[in-house]
């Protein structure tokens, strides 16, 4: 029998919250229930740190230069930057252009010849979102007064620019014309080797990150960079991709859905005939025999193909009827960071979370126009965090998965990709991002051979200790404090490095941003590990404890400890008898390590 009985009371929520709902556009998804139309402290840093020498003026770049004083809201220097168009092709008066911003390194010492090129999902989602909220020179967050320095820039540590594409998204202008990623792939290619003549970047390496849907545009467009073959323009030298999109939907969504729930269940706090209902489609559709089988290490074999094709729409739907329940239950969950409560906090780029909320005299920031002239925009452009209109012709991207070419092509080429994951978000889950890995052949086999249980560690620093924080009464630093310590799992095989945030959401360099500058510093080469006790590049002298006492990675366990039997003796046993309605389902979910055990047990 379908879920019927229990839906009066989850309709309401649904039905309260249809027309302010954040889409699902980052990652791809439909939302069904709507029709789609340098010191040791913050405060040395701040008082110290230089405004380098412009280091990418010159007579072409001037038309793009943006006054580092003079971006409305935000009362300090962010430095040299450069903002505004450029054409898809060398086609003389292209009128295809993707609309940038780009950041040179702020260290004054640093002379690397690298740039990172960072991209937001979608399709159609604004780049722009990462640089103001997640990963840029100065960041607004959600429920805050203005903008304050970041110090967890990535532009501290290289070169960045954020890219708003394909055409359709963010400034970007032009005719759609991409029917899929190798389109998308093409097009970027031309602006891109116009930004590198532009700011006369010819020979620098090239790295790629990105989030939720860039877990398709990055991959295809760091392989067809490869398979230019021109290291002048695209010396493609590693990727970082966050909560990304992968492969078969129902795999990251519908099939991982109910050990996320168990895991989390004191965030989703679900009756018991709920919780039955759930539990027992887990077991009829299928789903608790799948991760059971392919969740291992090494993986059995490769998966079925087209397995969302495979199963009934009831199966398919559970992702959508647990978060109808969840909103229920709490009306302000945000299945991009699942320990989200009311109140709902105001957003200057408009979605704070899944629901739309801009109180009245606020202002999506990015659409002033007083914005718009400060970056060289087009201030008759509507901007939208999220493109209402297509960016692919027909509103369906046509290309495979990029796990079945393009991503093996990047980790086998460069020997550096990281696929990284929050534990905390729903939008795309984390054992469905383990489940697309192990279903991934690279370096000539299939997935990971060994279960991820290394620590995951984030140097201390600074802003970390917070008798430090609160003895210097500094604001700034208060608006910018981040963990440290193990916050998650890591672990390298062939070139790909799989790495899960605790605390977390999907948007890692947001909601964790320590854990992403650390990530970047590993992916350009300053440290060695993602285990490393080694402190951060930008504080050198800042005691760490010694590598012997990190024990295990924290957070879920990345595999069935029962089903695979490779647990290890800091883990948690999973039991495999069936629970009773509204106990937790023996998974994947349920093996923690030692390091977490405590804090986890307060809430069974």
């Amino acid at each position: 029998m379908r879920w019927q009985t229990f839906t009066s009371g989850l309709l309401l929520s649904a039905a309260a919250v249809a027309e302010a709902r954040r889409s699902f556009q980052h990652v791809g998804k439909k939302d069904k229930s709507t029709p789609r139309d340098e010191g040791s402290s913050l405060a040395h840093y701040l008082a110290t740190r230089q405004v380098p020498a412009p280091k990418f003026a010159n007579e072409n770049t001037t038309k793009f230069s943006v006054n580092g004083t003079g971006i409305p809201d935000v009362d300090f220097d962010v430095g040299e930057s450069y903002a505004g168009y450029l054409p898809i092709s060398d086609k003389a008066n292209d009128t295809n252009e993707l609309f940038f911003w780009f950041f040179p390194s702020s260290t004054p010492n640093n002379t690397e010849k690298e740039i990172l090129l960072w991209l937001n999902g979608g399709p159609g989602c604004s780049s722009f979102e990462g640089l103001l909220q997640e990963n840029g020179p100065f960041s607004w967050q959600y429920g805050t007064l203005k903008p304050v320095p970041n110090p967890w820039a990535w532009n501290r540590l290289t070169n960045v620019v954020w890219v708003e594409q394909p055409v359709g998204t963010g400034f970007s202008r032009g005719e759609v014309t991409a029917r899929g990623e190798e389109d998308v792939a093409a097009q970027f290619l031309g602006f891109w080797k116009n930004f590198m003549t532009t700011f006369a970047l010819e020979g620098y390496k090239v790295y790629i990150a990105g989030e939720s849907y860039a877990g398709a545009y990055c991959p295809y467009i760091a392989s067809a960079m490869l398979d230019a073959n021109d290291t002048a323009y695209y010396d493609m030298s590693g990727m970082i991709i966050y909560d990304p999109v992968l492969g078969d939907d129902v795999v990251q969504s519908a099939a991982t859905t109910v050990p996320f729930v168990d895991y989390h269940r004191n965030l989703m706090t679900f009756n018991d005939t709920f919780s039955a209902y759930i539990h027992g489609l887990h077991d009829t559709c299928g789903f608790a025999d799948y991760n059971a089988k392919y969740l291992t290490y090494p993986p059995p074999g490769p998966q079925p193909p087209d397995y969302a094709g495979s199963v009934g729409d009831e199966c398919e739907g559970l992702w959508e009827v647990v978060l109808n329940e969840a909103l229920s239950v709490n009306p302000c969950f945000d299945v991009y960071q699942v320990a989200t409560t009311c109140p709902l906090l105001w957003d200057v780029l408009g979605f704070p979370g899944s629901i739309g909320y801009l109180p009245a005299g606020g202002e999506v920031y990015f659409d002033r126009e007083d914005v718009k002239r400060a970056i060289h925009a087009d201030v008759a452009h509507t901007w939208e965090e999220c493109a209402s209109g297509d960016v692919f012709v027909g509103g369906r991207d046509t290309s495979d998965p990029s796990t079945w070419r393009v991503l093996p092509h990047v980790i086998d080429s460069t020997q550096n990709v990281i696929i990284g994951h929050g534990t905390l978000d729903m939008i795309l889950l984390p054992n469905g991002t383990l489940l697309s890995i192990q279903n991934t052949t690279w370096g000539g086999q299939l997935g990971f051979q060994s279960p991820p249980v290394e620590p995951f560690f984030v140097p201390f620093h600074s802003l970390s200790t917070a008798d430090e924080i609160f003895s210097e009464s500094d604001e700034t630093a208060l608006g910018s404090i981040a963990a440290a310590g193990v916050l998650g799992t890591a672990h390298t095989e062939r070139g790909l490095t799989y790495v899960s945030v605790d605390l977390s959401g999907h948007m890692i360099p947001q909601y964790a941003p320590s854990a992403g500058f650390r990530h970047l510093e590993f992916l350009l080469g300053r440290v060695d590990s993602l285990s490393s006790v080694a402190p951060f590049s930008t504080e050198p002298d800042y005691p760490q404890p010694p590598a012997d006492t990190l024990g295990n990675g924290t957070g879920p366990a990345t595999f069935d400890n029962a089903a695979s039997g490779n647990g290890t003796t800091d883990s948690v046993a999973a039991t495999t008898d069936k629970p009773s309605a509204g106990a937790t389902l023996a998974s994947s979910y349920v093996a923690i390590s030692a390091v977490a055990a405590a804090s986890m047990l307060m809430n069974l």
